[in-house]
């Protein structure tokens, strides 16, 4: 693993005292949008529960399909291999699962009026049962460069971009939108705002899902998005606790060691998860990461019991619902067996387990675990009313369904998508404009050749991105082509681009991740060499500008996402001015120990 300690110390130094005074108002309230039912009658309910349903009540569940009881033929198939039942209805028939969680590529998310039907199918699959409960339904919708509901729905700044402009406002304000179309879907529960501080530009999993590495800044966007959900009636997430932000491995496939002391977690780490818990928080994600100085056993913190009970709910005081991140994610198995990941989550004290890789497996693992007196059920009665809680509070007892009318009112409406794109046009950072050489001018650079990544779209809706930056800057006065070069641009690539270059008056490049090797870098040098200016947009991560020393206009947009490519056009073309301030430091790439853009570096016209 990378060392990050001269980055964090680096960091520590630059926000020396912040993360120890938010200014969040003091302590604020506990999130209660609604009056309801006193705790009496969910314990009657969860005391009239057999344990089976008990057990199934502490897991989210995928499931392949449009349809909660008709869905294509090769989902039946993939639910029969991964799941042994053909549909969700069978799912809920037979597990009584608690929550399922939506992907774009189980096929759960095609278009809103089906999104809403498969929400109402599978509370009707569940309702219908003896006993039967409302399901929450969650989803990964963070916005930015993870969003598995796709236009028409509105796809805003992700989180990076929300911290590049700094506003609570809008940060809010993005919530509130989120959470009102994902509420209108049937979808209760989103996994968003992430809270990890990206103290390490080599983080491979969070990066530029993260608001910045500032903690102070971090806590007060997580705290306004939370509020936007609540406002909204959908449950808000905070994920990854302890923190995710300082590691050079994804969990999806290690397990990662963050090795911060635990003075440097309090100053790091803490203050977003505290500022959320101030703000009422519904639920906190864990994360698969190992951190010695919070629990020496080796353990990952979603199985860690002095981790998640012993910090999480005893110091940080925190009484709402824990969900672990994906049960499927090697970080989590790396030290034990499926069936032992379930059970010792629960001890250390989760309350819903997340999308297991064998949910048979998961589930008799836990209801073995009960019978054997590993478990109890008081245990197993704990987290269920935490759930009961959320599910009363956010109205699902009373009224768990949905309509297309309600769809039609909130999801992708004209005043939403205006909101985004006012919002986008706050975010994009201007790094470098040597000699002044944007904005654009129509009347004597008219001709632009737009090169670059053309990565899959976030919510497989978008781009492809030189696509979607062309046809935004011949919109607004410019004639311009896009020529996709990829993330790792041949020599044929770049000898097209370099003779298409020939032909125009600027180019512009979409720059992916550019490493010390990467290719994009000599495609970058040969255009250059051209003559012709050169303006680049870094459309992920902000810290490729170091590897491109030379770039006489380097813009980061955080994303790839028309709403914030169209607002980088908008920039380039001169309709606004750039307004985002970088929410990271961009160390030189060939003296680590240098800053060369620090935290708040943003350009304007």
């Amino acid at each position: 693993m990378r060392d990050s300690g001269t980055t964090r110390r680096a960091l520590l130094a630059a926000t020396a005292g912040s993360g120890a005074a938010l200014a969040l108002g003091g302590e604020a309230r506990a999130y209660n949008p609604r009056p309801y039912d006193s705790d009496a009658r969910l314990r009657r309910i969860v005391a009239g529960m057999t344990l089976e349903e008990k057990v199934g009540q502490l897991f989210v569940m995928r499931v392949y399909g449009h349809s909660a009881t008709a869905p294509d033929q090769a989902d039946i198939d993939a639910n029969l291999a991964e799941i042994g039942v053909r549909t969700a209805a069978e799912l809920i028939a037979r597990y009584r699962v608690g929550g399922i969680i939506y992907f774009s590529w189980a096929h759960n998310t095609r278009e809103p009026h089906q999104i809403a039907d498969l929400s109402n199918g599978i509370q009707k699959a569940s309702l219908g049962l003896p006993r039967g409960l409302p399901v929450l339904i969650s989803t990964d919708q963070e916005h930015g460069i993870v969003a598995r509901v796709g236009k028409p729905a509105t796809l805003l700044p992700g989180a990076m971009a929300l911290g590049a402009n700094g506003s609570r406002t809008d940060a809010r304000t993005a919530g509130s939108i989120s959470g009102a179309e994902l509420r209108a879907l049937g979808i209760r529960q989103d996994y968003a705002p992430v809270a990890d501080v990206n103290v390490n530009p080599a983080n491979p999993v969070i990066g530029v899902r993260s608001f910045g590495a500032d903690p102070a800044a971090v806590a007060g966007l997580v705290a306004a998005q939370v509020t936007g959900y609540q406002r909204a009636s959908v449950a808000a997430t905070a994920k990854h606790f302890p923190g995710h932000g300082d590691t050079a491995v994804d969990s999806h496939y290690g397990f990662p060691v963050i090795e911060h002391t635990r003075a440097e977690w309090n100053a790091i780490d803490a203050p977003p998860f505290r500022a959320a818990i101030r703000t009422g928080i519904d639920s906190i994600m864990t994360a698969h990461i190992m951190v010695p100085a919070l629990d020496g056993s080796g353990d990952p913190a979603t199985l860690s019991r002095p981790i998640l009970t012993g910090i999480l709910r005893e110091e940080l005081g925190y009484d709402g619902v824990v969900v672990t991140d994906s049960l499927g994610m090697q970080g989590v198995r790396e030290k034990y067996g499926d069936d032992r990941v379930p059970v010792l989550a629960l001890k250390a004290g989760v309350d819903q387990l997340l999308n297991p890789p064998s949910l048979d497996i998961a589930w008799n693992a836990v209801l073995t675990a009960v019978r054997q007196g590993e478990l109890t059920e008081a245990r197993l009665d704990a987290s269920i009313l935490r759930v009961l809680r959320l599910k009363n509070r956010l109205g699902l007892l009373d009224r768990p369904y949905v309509t297309h009318a309600g769809v039609d009112r909130a999801v992708g409406v004209a005043g939403h998508l205006t909101a985004a794109d006012r919002i986008a046009e706050r975010t994009t950072t201007l790094l470098v404009n040597e000699r002044k050489l944007l904005p654009l001018s129509r009347s004597t650079q008219k001709n632009v050749l737009v090169v670059g990544a053309d990565p899959a779209s976030p919510s497989g809706t978008t781009g492809p991105p030189t696509t979607v930056l062309a046809g935004a800057l011949t919109e607004l006065g410019f004639t311009a082509t896009a020529l996709s070069t990829g993330t790792a641009p041949s020599a044929a690539v770049i000898a097209r681009a370099v003779a298409a270059a020939g032909e125009v008056d600027v180019v512009v490049v979409g720059t992916y991740n550019v490493g010390a090797t990467s290719s994009q870098r000599t495609l970058v040098a040969q255009l250059l060499a051209t003559g012709r200016p050169v303006v680049c947009v870094a459309v992920r991560n902000p810290y490729d500008v170091a590897q491109l020393p030379d770039v006489q206009a380097y813009l980061a947009s955080y994303s790839w996402t028309d709403v914030e490519l169209r607002a980088a056009a908008r920039v380039i073309a001169g309709r606004v001015r750039p307004r985002g301030k970088l929410p990271v430091p961009v160390l030189d790439a060939k003296d680590p120990t240098r800053v060369l853009y620090p935290i708040g570096h943003g350009l304007s016209y």
